[in-house]
């Protein structure tokens, strides 16, 4: 899943190759995918790009004097710069291409999600505030207004583990389940530890290492192309999804809990004092 940083350098790839040009044509190839009627898709087109933002994991295209395009690529989405795109409309059909958007040079972009869930989401709207994902994120982690008095505020009282409070976007917007764990092993804390028993030493920390790890994580992003962020996500990594790899930091092997749909990687010597965590829903450290 596009996480903050790889959001971000969606945006900055789109601001320098969208904003100026107009778009011609919208063409839904998977109908599920577009989440609004009015406006309608149509309402786009003739409309030059004026900006690009990022509101957590969802991306703003905003036109000039009319609607914003709004897009979520959830799990398995991407976005795939066409330098030239293709003649003729998309076909519909089993593929993983959801939309095409065109512009009048000739370029373009289309939508893509692999697999079986099909949650990527597109939006036609007035204002980004009216897509109800973006009106209840909570901040930006990396905004400058986001110190560490306002990060220990909102773990105040958050009787979950650590882990899912750093994934809630009404929280804390644009962290997934790659920079959770990545945040929590720069931190050497459990993933199941309660965010309200932390130590204010304990905060300290967590509140820095997830502020170098989102940044040296944009920082690797900045200036990759669209196609490889993919691949630059991964190869900046250093537990999430390393499976019985050795940890950089320690060389002990790096240990994963599985849920029904999902999974979490951590280094038990960095992070949970040597002791594996329960490979279920529920974990607790094993006896």
């Amino acid at each position: 899943m596009p996480e903050l940083p790889e959001v971000e350098a969606l945006k900055d790839f789109l601001t320098e190759h969208l904003v100026g040009r107009e778009i011609v044509r919208v063409l839904p190839v998977a109908i599920s995918v577009l989440k609004t009627y009015d406006p309608p898709l149509a309402a786009l087109e003739g409309r030059e790009v004026t900006a690009v933002h990022r509101h957590g994991k969802f991306l703003d295209l905003s036109t000039d004097g009319g609607p914003h395009f709004v897009t979520h690529l959830a799990r398995a989405g991407w976005l795939q710069w066409k330098d030239r795109l293709p003649d003729g409309p998309p076909r519909p059909g089993k593929g993983p291409l959801a939309m095409r958007v065109a512009l009048e040079t000739g370029e373009g972009f289309d939508l893509t999600e692999a697999g079986t869930q099909k949650r990527l989401a597109v939006y036609v709207v007035r204002d980004a505030g009216e897509v109800p994902g973006v009106a209840r994120l909570g901040p930006d982690p990396l905004a400058g207004d986001f110190d560490e008095r306002r990060f220990a505020k909102l773990l105040e009282g958050e009787r979950r583990q650590l882990k899912g409070a750093l994934r809630d976007q009404s929280l804390i917007a644009g962290i997934g389940n790659a920079y959770s764990d990545e945040i929590l092993h720069a931190a050497r804390m459990s993933p199941f530890k309660l965010a309200a028993s932390l130590t204010a030493e304990e905060t300290h920390r967590l509140y820095e290492a997830l502020r170098i790890t989102l940044t040296e994580a944009v920082e690797r992003s900045r200036g990759v192309a669209a196609g490889r962020l993919k691949a630059e996500k991964k190869s900046g990594l250093r537990v999430h999804g390393r499976t019985g790899e050795p940890c950089p930091v320690c060389g002990e092997t790096i240990r994963e809990v599985s849920f029904s749909d999902s999974s979490l990687q951590y280094c038990p010597t960095c992070q949970t004092g040597g002791k594996p965590l329960a490979d279920r829903r529920l974990s607790k450290f094993l006896k």
